[in-house]
């Protein structure tokens, strides 16, 4: 029997991820959206969430996709009104209230679960476990994109709270933090700002690892031509690269086939969205905030430099 779900956030992700993720599992049934401005067809609307929450008692899980800022208060309502919630990578604005959300969960006794799409891609898996039990000596995250092909008329994302680069550069770190077994955190940053931004176009890292692997990460909004989400891993026993944001993985220069079998969902989201329906199940959560932490600590250290304006 499927749980009735709503999606609240019917932007550019919720349309080309969310909605198909949904329709096409046994086990959810798009039951409402809440936006003011997009719609589903054929799926009742709202446009304000607490009409929704008091006019849908029938539907037991909310999946947030608005932009982080706002989050908050909508998945705090949908907690005190019973409903389980499901955040959108970054799971918020801020760590503290990452937290927050979780210990009401928690008292509410209901799932919540913070999404790291790219720990889905279909060869992190694999380079998880190829990883395990090895010696690190190097890992290398080089993550370039162009801004304006990938986030479109996303003002947000340049405002306090939108993340600038790390909104995309949170997916290299769920992955990062996903395939080391060791923790690692943040030496320095440094954070380059368009003088009519809030948030960087582009940022460096460096960590410390425990046991003197070195680690680093580039990211930059401002690529044009070739799009890379690389991750470079050197071992004591071979060389590892993962690429396409996950999707292909390379050992020793030997591509790496993708493991199927008749059960394995394909695809990022419908993997999210199968380990949702276990948590409800379980009366389980997940709240890892391990790649918000770095996001965070990046900001802390971060040496800010000011760079030319991003004009669309």
């Amino acid at each position: 029997m499927s749980t009735k779900i709503a999606l609240a956030g019917i932007g550019k992700i919720a349309r080309d991820q969310h909605v198909p993720a949904i329709t096409a599992s046994p086990e959810w049934e798009l039951a409402a959206t809440v936006s003011r401005h997009g719609t589903v067809d054929g799926i009742e609307a709202y446009d304000d969430f607490a009409e929704m929450l008091d006019a849908r008692p029938d539907i037991g899980v909310v999946s947030l996709c608005m932009p982080p800022v706002p989050r908050f208060e909508y998945a705090k309502a949908a907690i005190a009104a019973g409903r389980h919630v499901m955040l959108e990578k970054p799971p918020g604005a801020t760590l503290s209230e990452c937290h927050a959300l979780e210990a009401m969960a928690r008292t509410a006794g209901v799932s919540i679960y913070a999404t790291w799409h790219s720990r889905e891609a279909a060869m992190v898996a694999t380079a998880k476990y190829w990883v395990s039990g090895k010696t690190l000596r190097r890992l290398e995250v080089i993550w370039k994109e162009d801004v304006r092909k990938w986030h479109p008329g996303q003002t947000w994302i340049w405002q306090a709270g939108g993340l600038g680069v790390f909104d995309p550069g949170s997916n290299a770190l769920s992955i990062v933090t996903e395939i080391l077994a060791d923790p690692i955190h943040v030496l320095s940053s440094e954070l380059l700002v368009p003088e009519n931004c809030q948030t960087p176009i582009a940022a460096n890292m460096t960590f410390a690892h425990p046991h003197g692997a070195q680690v680093s990460a580039e990211f930059d909004f401002r690529k044009q031509g070739d799009q890379f989400w690389n991750i470079e891993i050197e071992t004591d026993q071979g060389r590892l690269v993962l690429s396409e944001g996950g999707a292909t993985l390379t050992i020793d220069g030997r591509k790496q086939n993708t493991a199927t079998d008749g059960n394995q969902l394909v695809g990022e989201y419908p993997r999210l969205y199968a380990k949702m329906a276990k948590l409800v199940r379980d009366a389980a959560i997940d709240m890892d905030l391990a790649p918000l932490t770095h996001v965070a600590d990046a900001f802390l250290m971060g040496k800010r430099v000011t760079v030319e304006p991003f004009i669309e």
